[in-house]
């Protein structure tokens, strides 16, 4: 019954939505053309009585009547009610679908966990697993108009196979006022029990994974018994009926076409046939006639589930798992690719293209780095620039007293650019002061011998627990310093940036040790 056309779109091409347009089997012109005509039939028969049969002064009555009801009739919320009800019901049907049980992990853990290929674990199997399908059977004859027609008494229950006459005394013993699905998940727990007892199930564990599974396939058999007790509120649906028939019985004296020469606004052209109020009807209410579908999917219409060829494949297929195939394994033997350690299976000459494209490494893989600053004096950081605005093209960075004889060159070349940038404002205020005594080595020291390492600022204070928001200037080369404040505890991390030709040392703050990189 459920209408499939998932390989007539499998490829986006010109007009193939079109296309689909022509079919007639679970169309919306299948479900709403009767509806179509009968408004038309009344939109024609208003529009014949208003142009021939009424007199002028009940022309002129009719035509304010027909002007009130087209300006109020934009007052009912058709896109926000309809929007909110078919999204409601559409995630209902999906997740009925996604509660329909099936028996594929049932089997292959029945047919893993339960030993012997004698006739006692042969029975064992295919009767616990006809149990499942058992119960299944009997909540879909609960739910599926279509299931019902099939089976509309316990007796084609046991024509069919899934319960013998003794069982179906049994069954019939046990009386209670509500639906007795649950009865075969029941034996199927007892005769595992048999089986554990019986040594078949090895252990505990294999045991406790074999009733998880089946409660998970009884739950799901309970969830399709509910959504079939709770419907949507009544009233929800009702309101959004009423609110589509309503609007459209508006419409019908609303949308008239009047006389032009009565100068009536928007109301300069009589063509008789209303297109667009068609076109609306066919919209609004072909969206109701969707959610009308999808709200019960278990009965007969064309896109309804296909409850019937359920039964028949879960059937079929484990009872074939957990007897015929209970120990039939093909021989092993070596792969085609047992001495390649990079095997690549062939492409027919279709899907040669594919080799082709190159290999996906992650979405920053490609992205243009900045590999190298030896080619510009300064270098703009975006995120610096982004934090702080702008930053000084160059700045020498000047140690304590008692700084190596490096310093002391440096200083002395750099005199006249620290002059000339004096009267700058520091583009951050200096970090505060830490109580920690004063590492034994000078950050300067670090910066002097080591160029690629990232800087602190020992002018602002004697410790190494912040960074400088300068940057670093030595020979050709600039290397922006991030700043970031402790955050939770005085430790900070080093960052370095490695030299391409040399060793990098230097010292990390958060450890107190020295670190060598290359």
């Amino acid at each position: 019954m459920t209408v499939t056309y998932t390989a007539r779109v499998a490829n986006a091409r010109f007009c193939g939505f079109s296309k689909l347009l022509l079919a007639w089997k679970g169309s919306i012109y299948k479900v709403l053309y009767k509806e179509f005509v009968a408004f038309f039939a009344m939109y024609t028969a208003i529009s014949i009585t208003y142009r021939f049969l009424l007199y002028d002064d009940q022309k002129r009555y009719f035509e304010k009547l027909a002007i009130y009801c087209n300006d109020y009739a934009s007052l009912i919320p058709m896109s926000f009610v309809l929007g909110f009800y078919v999204t409601l019901v559409v995630n209902r049907w999906w997740n009925q679908y996604t509660s329909i049980p099936l028996p594929d992990r049932l089997m292959c853990v029945l047919s893993g966990g339960l030993q012997g290929s004698d006739e006692r674990g042969r029975l064992l199997r295919r009767t616990m697993m006809r149990y499942a399908s058992l119960s299944a059977l009997l909540i879909l004859r609960s739910v599926s108009t279509a299931v019902f027609k099939r089976f509309p008494t316990m007796d084609h229950v046991v024509e069919a196979g899934f319960m013998t006459r003794e069982e179906r005394k049994k069954f019939e013993g046990l009386h209670s006022p509500y639906n007795k699905y649950w009865i075969p998940c029941v034996w199927f727990t007892n005769l595992a029990a048999v089986a554990r007892c019986e040594g078949r199930i090895k252990d505990d564990h294999t045991l406790k994974l074999l009733l998880e599974e089946l409660n998970g396939f009884r739950g799901k058999c309970s969830m399709l018994f509910h959504y079939d007790m709770i419907s949507v509120p009544l009233v929800y649906t009702q309101v959004v009926t009423l609110a589509v028939y309503s609007f459209f019985l508006v419409c019908l004296i609303g949308r008239q076409f009047l006389d032009p020469s009565q100068g009536y606004p928007h109301h300069d052209l009589d063509l008789y046939v209303p297109i667009f109020t068609l076109l609306q009807f066919f919209f609004y209410a072909g969206w109701l006639k969707v959610a009308e579908q999808l709200i019960n999917p278990f009965g007969e219409d064309d896109d309804d589930f296909e409850t019937n060829w359920l039964i028949d494949r879960n059937f079929q297929v484990s009872m074939m798992a957990v007897d015929e195939m209970y120990g039939d394994l093909p021989m092993m033997e070596r792969d085609r690719y047992w001495n390649d350690s990079n095997p690549r299976p062939p492409y027919t000459a279709a899907t040669l293209f594919v080799l082709r494209k190159p290999s996906f490494q992650g979405s920053t893989f490609d992205m243009s780095t900045m590999c190298s600053f030896r080619e510009e004096k300064s270098v703009r950081t975006p995120l610096l620039d982004v934090q702080f605005g702008g930053q000084p093209d160059r700045m020498e960075v000047s140690g304590e007293d008692g700084g190596s004889e490096e310093e002391g060159q440096m200083k002395g070349e750099g005199a006249t650019s620290e002059k000339g940038e004096a009267s700058r404002a520091p583009l951050l205020p200096p970090p505060p002061q830490s109580t920690r005594e004063t590492s034994a080595r000078p950050a300067s020291a670090i910066a002097s011998g080591h160029h690629s390492a990232f800087l602190f600022h020992p002018e602002a204070h004697s410790s190494l627990e912040h960074c400088s928001s300068q940057p670093a200037i030595n020979q050709n080369r600039a290397v922006p310093t991030i700043p970031k404040p402790p955050f939770g505890g005085n430790k900070m991390s080093f960052l370095a940036v490695p030299s391409y030709n040399e060793p990098q040392r230097f010292r990390s703050v958060s450890m107190g040790s020295e670190l060598t990189g290359s």
